[in-house]
């Protein structure tokens, strides 16, 4: 009977093989989706406009091989529509199929010669093709059904004649069998055991796991079961036995597991070894093999062959969590991942070796891990280590319990290590555990007080930035924002600045984003007023605001340690000091290395006395904040810009002023109005002067410093984006009292939109403030990320008042005609900037906190430093 269903793997390349006119594209469109489909035809009509030019066939095969590769490298089933009854035209495919690693597929369709040539009678485009070219087809077709398996094809779909064609109706994509991304989790990893079955059930205990004795009445029965904490699942990462006391405890144990859905395991390099043996196979009897066979003697037969077949049922790896998680003994690079191939499943029970041999006689590892960018987390043992650490989002499990270390575990999604010690040295490591940091010892590689170094091998990894990372058009994938995207002239604006002026990029955790003003105010003599701010937020369905003075000074980023010991264990810098205060360009605010100093010093007393590390549970933090005066940083510009204009006005106005009034009293005709703009001008001049020196004063000592922190954007573990303006208000000005010479509390206060009076009050501030020489205020919406819906909305909005718009548009703004040619200013592009920048500050302080790569990190930083070169009107 015909067949009508047909399975393939769900990653497959399936080549069509038949002669012209058997009805492969006919097949192909009835049972696949257009875009997986790549034909011959097809590609001749691209290169030659003509699907039957057969003198443009080599170019028509080079962009089918081209397209087939790209569909591959991105993990789509494929298939090929062409002839491909020659096997030196399918050779170059199943490279591409092994070069992926995908598994080939072939389905031939066998139709009879005649059936071939009446149909290519009924296509006028194919009237010239003679029974001779079929006749030729179907025989290079009938003896590749021969070889089809040894070139490689792991699944055959025979049809034999029009029938069984016909017939299929449905192709069935069978999961690949290291697709468990439907399986989220929560799960516990568990890294190499190598028969210690103690450490193992007092680890599996410490995580929650009931393990229960059973007597064993049946050759089925293990004798133990566990049961898992709720919802929880164990993950084996492989090599369960060898050298340890008791491998067959440990495979009863696990087995238990894996038979009752407690745990998934993955073979590692020792359990196929042992597979090997219990096969028959010959294997070398040593690293361990020696003690597991001594323990499996006086186990029943019965036993081994349970043990034979759980291994040999076991996968390579095992994709979870909708691709987030891979689990793989040696791990697994990006290019591997939910792939099925000899390749694969040798890297993740072996990994890689350079060729060459340490000092030890053991084989040099490949670190694939510091080239890795994948998505998902990878978890692995096989190289023993003396800790489990991070290293681009991979993390080696194996901590070497069978040589004295410990057995560890990684609980996901929480990222959580849990281990316990071992109980002895049951063998000893050719290669000691921490020989990388004997090796750091033997180097030198010493702080100045004498200890030695404890950087991580993330920090290492750090040390190094790729410029290929931030060059050409880049798009930031973020959490608030789909996607920010950052032209390549952009790119290279923002590399110009962070190359020659920006700080480490290990301290930028954060850039701040810039800040949109009001729409423009139709009040007299006014540009911004706080009623288009509160009209904004009240439009977008926000019912609260935050309204914070604004302070003129200049904003900064501190990032602060308790200790020079917590910015090298988090940040990976050594004998950088405490801290760093820097711009919101990424430059270093203080050019006196010794005032910075008593700064950072000052300001880590002051959150010590406040109990900050304390009630945080931290040892670092990330500030966001003013710091006053103005002068302290932009004294250079105050003198070369601001009063190099009021010293000219100031010296030039007065003068022509008293020329124009001796005209206007001759009575010369447009002086008297002439005059009258000048004093106006003069007036505005002095007014300006005045405007700017209110935010300068002599910085001589750190007396004469004032910080404002209004953000506490992270510690450890932790950001702040969730807590509302209010609480980051309240906990600084709690802070601020700790040490009120150096530290500001910022004023503020929360408006109800809703209530007019409280609208009416917080203007009136905001007019109190502007008249006593005040910048103005800032208008928050209470949460820190307002959304509406999925829509990101302002973060904050400025509302200046007019005499310090006189520093931002010049003294003579207020004049008649000026400020109505400024009413027309378009804060569209402002705002826009605003919520890109914004979402990425947040996603890259995000994804430090989360321990990710500085090269994550700093992509996000880099990104805002790049908006900043769009064409932006500066003064908005």
């Amino acid at each position: 009977m015909p067949q009508d269903t047909l399975k393939v793997p769900e990653l497959a390349l399936i080549l069509l093989i038949g002669s012209t006119g058997a009805g492969k594209s006919t097949f192909a469109r009835r049972l696949f989706k257009p875009t997986e489909i790549v034909s011959s035809d097809t590609c001749r009509g691209l290169v030659a406009d003509d699907e039957n030019d057969q003198a443009a066939s080599a170019d028509a095969f080079e962009l089918l091989h081209y397209l087939v590769a790209k569909r591959l490298k991105r993990g789509l089933l494929t298939v090929v529509d062409a002839t491909n009854v020659q096997p030196e035209g399918r050779k170059p495919l199943v490279a591409l199929a092994r070069q992926y690693h995908v598994l080939p597929v072939a389905i031939v369709l066998d139709v009879p010669d005649g059936v071939a040539l009446a149909r290519n009678a009924q296509r006028p485009e194919r009237r010239g093709v003679g029974p001779h070219v079929v006749a030729r087809h179907r025989q290079a077709l009938r003896k590749s059904l021969r070889t089809l398996k040894d070139e490689g094809f792991r699944h055959v779909h025979h049809l034999r004649g029009e029938a069984e064609v016909d017939a299929v109706q449905t192709v069935v994509r069978d999961r690949l069998y290291n697709n468990r991304q439907d399986e989220t989790g929560p799960f516990d990893l568990i890294g190499d055991v190598h028969g210690c079955y103690h450490e193992l059930r007092a680890l599996l205990e410490k995580l929650g796991y009931q393990i229960v004795e059973e007597p064993v009445t049946d050759v089925r029965d293990l004798g133990v079961r566990v049961v898992p904490p709720a919802g929880r699942r164990a993950v084996f990462l492989g090599d369960l036995v060898d050298r340890g006391p008791a491998s067959p405890q440990v495979l009863r144990l696990v087995m238990s597991m894996v038979r009752d859905g407690a745990a998934l395991c993955v073979p590692g390099n020792h359990d196929i070894k042992l597979l090997r043996h219990l096969s028959g196979k010959h294997v070398t009897v040593n690293h361990g093999l020696a003690e597991t066979l001594a323990q499996l003697e006086p186990e029943p037969e019965a036993f081994k062959g349970e043990v034979r077949r759980f291994l040999d049922g076991l996968v390579s790896h095992y994709v979870l969590d909708g691709g987030r998680l891979v689990v793989a003994h040696a791990g697994l690079p990006e290019a591997m991942q939910g792939r099925g191939s000899g390749a694969v499943r040798a890297f993740a029970l072996f990994g890689e070796s350079t060729g060459e041999i340490d000092e030890f006689g053991l084989p040099v590892r490949y670190e694939w891990a510091r080239e890795y960018r994948g998505r998902a987390l990878v978890a692995f043992g096989h190289t023993p280590v003396p800790d489990a650490e991070w290293l681009n989002n991979t993390i080696d499990l194996d901590t070497g319990c069978v040589f004295g270390g410990r057995l560890t575990a990684l609980r996901y999604p929480e990222r959580e290590l849990v281990a316990v010690p071992a109980a002895q040295v049951y063998s000893e490591p050719v290669r000691p555990l921490n020989y990388r940091a004997l090796q750091a010892q033997a180097q030198h590689e010493l702080t100045t007080d004498n200890e030695q170094l404890t950087t991580t091998a993330q920090h290492e990894n750090d040390d190094l930035l790729d410029i290929r990372d931030v060059t050409g058009k880049q798009f930031i994938e973020t959490r608030l924002l789909r996607g920010v995207t950052i032209r390549e002239e952009n790119a290279v604006a923002a590399l110009e600045v962070i190359s020659r002026f920006a700080v480490h990029p290990k301290w930028l955790l954060y850039l701040p984003p810039t800040m949109s003003p009001t729409e423009t105010s139709a009040l007299p003599d006014l540009l911004e007023h706080p009623a288009e701010a509160f009209a904004y937020y009240q439009k977008q369905g926000v019912a609260r605001v935050v309204c914070e003075e604004k302070h003129m000074g200049s904003r900064v980023v501190v990032v602060l340690g308790r200790d020079e010991a917590a910015i090298q264990r988090r940040l990976g810098l050594v004998g950088e000091g405490l801290g760093k205060c820097y711009t919101r360009t990424g430059r270093n605010f203080f050019a006196d290395g010794a005032l910075e100093m008593a700064f950072l010093a000052r300001l880590r007393d002051a959150l010590a006395t406040a109990g900050f590390w304390e009630r945080f549970d931290t040892d670092w933090v990330c500030l966001d904040a003013e710091l006053l005066p103005w002068s302290a940083k932009a004294q250079e510009l105050v003198k070369t810009q601001y009063a190099a204009v009021a010293a000219a006005a100031t010296a030039a106005l007065p003068q022509a002023e008293a020329v124009l009034a001796e005209a206007a009293a001759r009575g010369l005709d447009g002086a008297g109005a002439l005059l009258a703009r000048t004093t106006a001008r003069r007036e505005a001049a002095a007014h300006y002067a005045d405007a700017y020196r209110r935010y300068c004063w002599p910085v001589h000592s750190l007396n004469d410093l004032k910080l404002a922190p209004f953000h506490l954007l992270a510690t450890e573990g932790h950001t702040y984006f969730d807590r509302d303006h209010a609480w980051h208000m309240e906990t600084l000005r709690a802070f601020a009292l700790a040490d009120p010479g150096l530290l500001r509390a910022t004023p503020y206060r929360v408006v109800p939109l809703a209530d007019p009076a409280e609208v009416e009050a917080a203007i009136q501030w905001w007019t109190d403030l502007t008249v006593a020489g005040g910048e103005g205020m800032v208008v928050k919406p209470y949460d820190f990320v307002p959304l509406k819906g999925q829509s990101l909305l302002q973060p904050a909005l400025k509302c200046r008042g007019p005499e310090y718009l006189r520093i931002i548009y010049g003294p003579d703004y207020l004049l008649p005609g000026n400020l109505e040619r400024l009413r027309q200013r378009n804060v569209k592009a402002k705002r826009n900037l605003a919520l890109r920048e914004f979402s990425l500050g947040v996603e890259g302080l995000e994804r430090f906190v989360a321990g990710q790569p500085l090269r994550r990190v700093h992509q996000c930083v880099f990104g805002v430093l790049a908006l900043e070169s769009e064409a932006v009107d500066p003064r908005l």
